[in-house]
């Protein structure tokens, strides 16, 4: 459903201690994302939505939110539109698109388009 939040990630400079302060607060189970050039341990929320713990790197201050879309490159282009900075939508193969954007203050969030053919 376009607008729904569906992923957060979370910056950590320590990877572990991060996981292990998330899942004491939460009770959430990480495993990592094969692939991924970087620390990237996953979790789930709900059957839509989910989260991560990412290594940071340096620049990364707080969670970015990711939110549902439709056509990825239709909801780039209507974050320009707006006065904010639309990314390029980049490949999860076989899962979907993404794209890191930033609204007209500044604030970074992400963009999810579900596609199974993704990077085929």
């Amino acid at each position: 459903m376009a607008g729904q939040m569906v992923h957060v990630e979370l910056p950590a400079g320590d990877t572990q201690a991060a996981r292990e302060f998330w899942s004491g607060l939460f009770g959430w189970e990480f495993q990592a994302f094969e692939g991924s050039p970087s620390e990237y341990l996953m979790t789930r929320f709900s059957e839509t939505q989910g989260g991560a713990i990412m290594e940071a790197d340096g620049d990364t201050r707080g969670p970015r939110v990711y939110f549902d879309v439709d056509d990825i490159d239709a909801a780039t282009a209507r974050v320009s539109e707006l006065g904010g900075r639309g990314g390029d939508a980049m490949p999860v193969p076989g899962m979907g698109w993404f794209a890191v954007c930033s609204d007209n203050q500044g604030n970074e969030f992400g963009l999810w388009q579900t596609d199974p053919n993704a990077g085929e």
